[in-house]
């Protein structure tokens, strides 16, 4: 990889440009710069310039479909097309399964609009790719938290979660090891394919949010029965608790050889004084 064009230019992508080497040189894609992804006359000139991708944009917040996708590929249409590109989308494509675990094999199954457009996104990059032989990596990522990425304002609020016996299984990924994985990703010799791109972290969303109570000083939330949710917990967090996995990232370790920095989110949540 000598050029890459990184399309979505927000935390995790400048995260990865930190951790690319010397000597790769990097165009970010971002309204910022002029080209906005719901504007596809904004996008001339993107197609022929880089070798690989990094496509980290989201769907719009609206509808079924992914057209800012759409929009990208028809611009990537060049003579010299990308011989890669890596697409962080979400685990939020396999739907409620009821506390599995799931691997990559399992069927998607999206039950909300953001996880359709996500679907559509990857279905979109699946058959651009493989038509024109271009290796395709889509990494499926749960709750992405750092330290300045941590739910201190809902507890502050002291917004309840729900108690253990109706709470849901959680997925999480350290902001540095989806970067980590993003830059591995990119590498030649990565194997194509899709990855479950998660830390070894079993816990319920409730536990979740006491422990970064905890190591935050701050009060744990009340914890409610999940009838008594609605208008007590805001509807797009509800919504989140609709759907409960534990994903598997065997895959991820295997077939990438992803050593995680955070294993678990016990060892990636600070502490208040590390937070100072």
């Amino acid at each position: 990889m000598r050029r890459l064009l990184i399309v979505g230019y927000g935390d995790i992508a400048r995260r990865v440009a930190r951790r690319l080497p010397a000597g790769i040189e990097q165009r970010a894609l971002a309204r910022s710069g002029g080209c906005d992804l719901d504007r596809p006359e904004t996008l001339a000139g993107v197609g022929g310039w880089a070798d690989a991708l990094l496509h980290c944009a989201p769907p719009p917040a609206a509808g079924d479909t992914d057209p800012r996708t759409a929009h990208l590929l028809a611009a990537l249409e060049a003579r010299i097309l990308p011989a890669r590109i890596v697409y962080v989308s979400t685990s939020g494509v396999y739907g409620d399964c009821g506390g599995a675990l799931v691997d990559e094999s399992r069927a998607v199954n999206p039950q909300s609009a953001r996880a359709r457009r996500r679907v559509d996104a990857e279905a979109q990059l699946a058959r651009w790719c493989r038509s024109r032989g271009v290796a395709l990596v889509v990494l499926r990522a749960p709750g992405i938290y750092a330290a300045d990425r941590l739910p201190l304002e809902r507890l502050r609020a002291a917004t309840p979660a729900l108690r253990a016996q109706d709470d849901v299984y959680t997925n999480h990924i350290h902001a540095e090891d989806l970067a980590a994985i993003c830059a591995r990703a990119l590498a030649a010799d990565a194997p194509a394919g899709v990855y479950n791109s998660a830390d070894d972290t079993r816990l319920k969303m409730g536990d979740w949010l006491d422990l970064v109570a905890d190591r935050c000083g701050l009060a744990r939330p009340p914890r409610i029965a999940r009838a008594d949710a609605p208008g007590r917990i805001p509807a797009p967090l509800l919504s989140f608790l609709g759907e409960s996995r534990l994903l598997a990232n065997a895959k991820l370790k295997r077939a990438l050889g992803v050593d995680l920095a955070y294993p678990t989110v016990f060892d990636g949540v600070p502490r208040a004084r590390q937070l100072a």
